[in-house]
């Protein structure tokens, strides 16, 4: 009768208590005693992928094996299931269990390398291999597809070639510095074309350049009738108190030179209410219907505001009318353009720029962008009293004026 053994679990258990089971790929080990065996692990233990890396190297006098637990040759079932292996003692007749971890054991044969194939096929990529397949086991349908598309790989780096062959020759014609010029005037008249007027260059007089009613249309100019004649009614008091407020000293000055013909003073009026909205809306984030309503702004005057001058944008479900950096460019450029409209194409840049709340060199640029000429205030001499005008003004003289971009260079700094 065979003497009746028991089963022991092994409770706590180190790393270097696991059993290692090994199989061989080409068969059985008949002599498994003659095989050196060494076992190695990653010296790297920070790393979380590597420090669980181990390689087991068997040695006979004829062949070697190896075989580890990560790599293309590991057995992908140690990640998924674990294995035990139970030890009997044959003193106490008690089954020890261990955990377990299996190798696959690969014969390495001298003189054999693949390191030929490993950079070839590491030099190939995705695309390359899924090609290859396709080549040798593709479809009739894949096999053209493949084709027809090597063609077109094949046509565009032909065209690229060419452009960068024509580039080339473009460059050595006119030199790198005027073509950057050229490019330089492209963009800036590209960017500010989307926020100027529209400009006829053609034009026979100064007033047909920047069309008034591309500013205000004849069904809007009607519409500011009561409007204009509140603006035209207001006391030299409440002027005063508008030029101390600040923000519309465009709107005070032109509501203090009204002219006496009937015809222009209404005009004025008019338009010096307009170009009130307009520095209103500048100085805003964002509009809403209600704006303009405590100054009487009419309806349609309020829809054109909010579709030419702000851009729409959600907001938790709402629409909302934002008033961009771009859009307050293209305010300047109206009220530049409606301020020479109203002081017979002559405006003040200097008082503008302080209405709309940006510096001088911004509208000395947008004026220049539209094709003005700037009048530079004239110089006075030390000895001579009274209060000094340097207000810089802009007009509009037939042909208009076509100034060169300049491209800047950053000087460097010397290092002491």
């Amino acid at each position: 009768m065979a003497a009746a053994c028991s089963l022991v679990c092994c409770e706590e258990e180190r790393e270097a208590d696991k059993a290692v089971i090994v199989q061989f790929s080409n068969g059985s080990v008949k002599n498994a005693d003659r095989l050196d065996f060494t076992f190695y692990k990653n010296t790297d233990e920070s790393n979380p992928r590597k420090k669980s890396r181990r390689m087991l190297v068997a040695e006979s006098d004829r062949l070697s094996y190896v075989g580890n637990n990560f790599g293309t040759g590991s057995l992908k079932c140690n990640n998924l299931c674990k294995y035990y292996v139970g030890v009997l003692n044959k003193q106490t007749m008690q089954m020890e269990v261990h955990s377990a971890q299996l190798f696959n054991m690969q014969p390495v044969i001298p003189g054999e390398t693949t390191e030929t194939e490993k950079s070839q096929d590491a030099s190939q990529t995705y695309r390359d291999k899924v090609d290859s397949l396709i080549e040798a086991f593709g479809t009739n349908k894949q096999k053209r597809a493949l084709v027809s598309r090597r063609l077109n790989q094949v046509g565009s780096e032909t065209l690229h070639q060419a452009v960068a062959k024509a580039a080339n020759t473009v460059i050595d014609q006119k030199g790198l510095e005027a073509l950057q010029q050229e490019v330089a005037q492209t963009e800036s008249q590209g960017d500010l074309a989307l926020h100027l007027p529209p400009c006829h260059t053609d034009a026979d007089r100064p007033e047909n350049v920047y069309l008034f009613d591309d500013l205000l249309s004849p069904v809007e100019y009607e519409a500011l009738e009561a409007a204009g004649s509140k603006m035209a009614a207001l006391t030299p008091a409440e002027l005063q108190t508008m030029r101390d407020d600040g923000g519309c000293l465009c709107v005070v000055k032109q509501l203090e030179t009204l002219p006496s013909d009937d015809e222009a003073r209404e005009k004025r009026t008019r338009c010096t209410y307009y170009l009130s909205l307009l520095l209103k809306l500048a100085r805003q984030k964002s509009i809403t219907r209600k704006f303009g309503q405590e100054d009487g702004c009419p309806r349609i005057i309020q829809n054109k505001l909010m579709r030419t001058f702000t851009v729409e944008t959600f907001n938790n479900g709402r629409v909302l009318n934002l008033v961009s950096s771009s859009m307050r460019a293209k305010v300047a450029a109206y009220c530049l353009t409606l301020l020479l409209h109203i002081g017979h194409m002559t405006a003040d840049l200097t008082l503008l720029h302080r209405d709309l709340g940006v510096t001088e060199a911004r509208m000395v640029e947008l004026a220049k962008s539209m094709g003005l000429t700037l009048i530079k205030p004239a110089r006075r001499k030390a000895d001579e009293a009274g209060p000094r005008d340097d207000h810089r003004q802009a007009s509009l003289v037939l042909p208009l004026v076509k100034y060169e971009q300049l491209i800047e260079r950053r000087k460097r700094k010397k290092m002491r």
